[in-house]
């Protein structure tokens, strides 16, 4: 039994389109609360941080959208996780992708004793700077700003120093910008693409990833819903098709598991506004289910 405290952050400023702000609702709605309690954990949500809504708050100056209030945003949320009791597993309900600056940040400071690896699980690298984004949208920035890079309000909001590289490992890349291709070579991130899946399969893909993290304590494992095929999980904001399958992401889960290394989760950018009567929830909720546990037989 585990003690799993869910956290909502209902944020879509980080993003390029709205309604990925109802995303933790959906997931509560899918009972992801009940279906992680049925496992035997214990389970306690502690509801959501507030979160100003684009509408209330300035762009901002410079090319980092809502940049001073996605700070503030992520600075509540490394708070709340850190300040969780030392057994808690901290479960952070999306939400855009940013918000994951405060949930890292957060799972770091929570257990300060441990070296904290960090599983990205998704289709975009996130790996953006002001400086080289497209669309200045901060949801494609995070895992830069938590290794050092970009915009410094972001950069020191969550009161952390910055990753190490080898503490990091990207899985499941297909849709990646020059100059964050150019960031993984010259930084020396592993990343793992769905051209790896294709060639060696999601077992042997998730032992590499494993094994590049073999020399921290604990998992931070990030998953981002675009990761999944979007005849798998339509709702979601930024899809690209040829994603991972539904059993391909079960076993990525089941492997995390067994394990026995994941210290905290979280589980982003599900948009109820354009999926299909809940089902990319549901689909997340049934992985979150694997993660911690769930097996056929």
């Amino acid at each position: 039994m585990r003690d799993i405290q869910l956290l909502g952050v209902p944020m879509d400023l980080g993003a390029g389109r709205r309604g990925v702000d109802m995303g933790a609702s959906a997931l509560r709605l899918a009972r992801l609360g009940d279906t992680l309690a049925q496992l035997g954990h214990r389970v306690r949500d502690l509801g959501n941080v507030e979160v100003p809504v684009a509408e209330s708050v300035p762009h901002g100056a410079g090319s980092t959208r809502y940049g001073d209030a996605i700070a503030h945003v992520c600075a509540t949320v490394a708070a709340t996780v850190a300040g969780l009791p030392a057994a808690a597993v901290p479960v952070v309900l999306g939400g855009d992708h940013a918000v994951a600056l405060g949930s890292v940040a957060g799972a770091v400071r929570h257990a300060p004793e441990r070296r904290t690896g960090v599983l990205w699980i998704d289709a975009h690298a996130d790996l953006n700077t002001p400086e080289t984004s497209p669309s200045g949208n901060v949801h494609g920035m995070p895992l830069a700003l938590l290794l050092g890079h970009g915009d410094e309000r972001l950069r020191v909001a969550t009161g952390i120093r910055p990753l190490r590289t080898e503490d990091v490992v990207l899985l499941g890349l297909r849709s990646v910008d020059p100059e964050e291709r150019r960031f993984i070579r010259e930084h020396g991130v592993t990343a793992l693409t769905m051209s790896d899946v294709d060639r060696n399969g999601i077992a042997e893909v998730t032992r590499t990833a494993l094994a590049a993290l073999a020399h921290v304590d604990t998992l931070h494992v990030s998953f981002d819903a675009d990761v999944l095929d979007p005849a798998v999980a339509p709702g979601v904001g930024t899809p690209v098709p040829g994603g991972l399958g539904y059993r391909e992401a079960h076993l990525l889960m089941e492997s995390l598991h067994e394990s026995g290394r994941v210290s905290s989760v979280d589980l982003v950018e599900v948009n109820p506004i354009l999926d299909h009567g809940n089902r990319t929830a549901g689909v997340v909720v049934e992985l979150a289910a694997s993660l911690f546990g769930r097996t056929i037989l």
